[in-house]
């Protein structure tokens, strides 16, 4: 194991820049790679789907709260879409704004109430479908279509006629036809156009207290675990249909799921795909999708509002089946599951693995700052997996770092092994040292070394 041993301010000191790959990055692009994946604004309830070799995420657009619940707190404010895309699940690309409330002519315009979407294409055109208040009451789902995914789209002048309710997913099944899917798990199918529900789906008298009236479509979650389930999202793999969806187990959201050889079932229920969130999070929300070989499952969490809930982040991890077909128990990670090039910043306190150390947030007036690695005692450590070093070894680490008294820092890459002497520096100072060469794929790890500790925002290698 090779191993340097530098004073740091003999090498170089300087103020915590951005490394300069990042700053010739466009305003509308950000590189994550960790979780969240979206860094400069919320992004809840998000749908990936992948077109021409790229994900695409469609998510709904938290605000700061502007309207109250019933109850009288703040509540869920949701006023446009975005749209994202990616080529690596790093680098984002933010395609601004493609459909916004004020532009619905059958919407409220004030009601904040655009909730999870869907995309999908069909015979060349892109069909992305959103749910609104209504102007004559209730929720509907509206279609808006374009020739790219990115858009530009035209919003119909009317939503589907036989939905009420939100959250809409689209499955293109193996049989031809393309189901939609609403609300708490109901499902019908749509014509042709992608605009219209068949004429041929089932229909049912429902009541509502004393009130009776008809609903299109099937119930596809009758009778299965669905306290106030919400947001389906449904698929197909090896021959069978998957029926994914929020519910309530307790006191807040799962990621629950279903199986069926039917589109529209019957369904029967399986298990979980994510448990609650450890932080009490009240909604979860997700799409899973195949991209490049690999199932990924899209989530949410309140990681840049940690206390008020309604403002969530969309976050992405790796998904497995088993052989007979039912989905692997999904658990939430910072390290994300996009790959970090060396040269970029490694956001350690993102890490895979952490023994003592303790995050923070580095500015608690503005969450998306993001967060800082607390080092306070010798032996705290953190982990980070698959840094790419790439073929052209880097000879530098640079640490972002600032420690009141001085402190020791040890980086390992590989099999390689350098020492960082912190000086005593109370602002963000970088702490540059010789490296020895790493290339291609690594896990890298850091560890506090002296008795006094030590804040790290970032490391990059150069």
């Amino acid at each position: 194991m090779k191993k340097i041993l530098v004073i740091a301010a003999v090498f170089g000191l300087a103020a915590c820049a951005q490394p300069q790959e990042e700053t010739q990055l466009p305003d509308n692009v950000m590189v994550t790679g960790t979780n969240p994946i979206i860094t400069n604004q919320f992004t809840a309830d998000p749908t990936a789907r992948v077109f021409n070799g790229k994900i695409y995420m469609y998510p709904s657009h938290d605000i700061p709260s502007v309207i109250t619940h019933h109850d009288g707190s703040a509540w869920f404010s949701m006023a446009d879409y975005h749209v994202f895309s990616s080529e690596d699940l790093t680098t984002w690309t933010d395609h601004g704004v493609i459909v916004t409330q004020e532009d619905v002519p059958w919407g409220r315009p004030d009601a904040y109430s655009m909730w999870a979407p869907d995309c999908v294409e069909r015979n060349g055109k892109y069909y992305f479908y959103f749910p609104n208040a209504s102007k004559t009451g209730g929720f509907a789902v509206g279609v808006a279509i374009a020739d790219k995914p990115e858009g530009p789209y035209e919003i119909q002048p009317e939503p589907i006629k036989g939905i009420n309710g939100i959250d809409p997913c689209v499955l293109q099944a193996s049989d031809g036809n393309a189901y939609i899917f609403w609300g708490n798990g109901r499902c019908a199918k749509l014509k042709e156009n992608m605009i219209e529900l068949a004429d041929d789906n089932p229909k049912e008298v429902m009541k509502w207290g004393p009130r009776e009236f008809e609903m299109v479509g099937v119930s596809c979650l009758k009778g299965l675990p669905s306290r106030q389930a919400e947001g389906p999202f449904a698929f197909e793999y090896n021959g069978n249909y998957y029926l994914t969806y929020p519910y309530v187990r307790e006191d807040t959201e799962v990621l629950a799921y279903a199986m069926s050889k039917n589109p529209m079932g019957p369904y029967e229920y399986k298990g979980l795909i994510m448990a609650e969130h450890e932080n009490g999070c009240w909604t979860n929300h997700h799409s899973i999708v195949n991209f490049k070989g690999q199932w990924y499952l899209f989530y949410h969490h309140n990681a840049f509002s940690p206390h008020f809930d309604k403002n969530r982040s969309a976050q992405i991890e790796k998904l497995y089946f088993n052989p007979d077909g039912t989905i692997q128990e999904v658990k939430p990670t910072l390290r994300g599951v996009g790959p970090i090039k060396a040269s970029q910043k490694v956001q350690i306190d993102r890490y895979s693995c952490i023994e003592g150390a303790a995050i923070e947030y580095l500015d608690t007036t503005d969450y998306f700052k993001g967060w800082k690695t607390v080092f306070a005692k010798a032996g705290d450590k953190v982990c980070f997996n698959e840094v790419n070093f790439g073929k052209k070894a880097p000879n530098t680490a640079v640490v972002c770092v600032k420690a009141d008294a001085g402190a020791q820092l040890e980086i390992a890459a590989g099999k390689a092994v350098v020492s960082v002497e912190v000086p005593e520096s109370q602002d963000w100072t970088e702490v540059a040292v010789p490296m020895p060469k790493v290339k291609g794929l690594q896990d890298i790890a850091v560890t506090l070394k002296s008795d006094t500790g030590a804040e790290v925002d970032w490391i990059t290698f150069k």
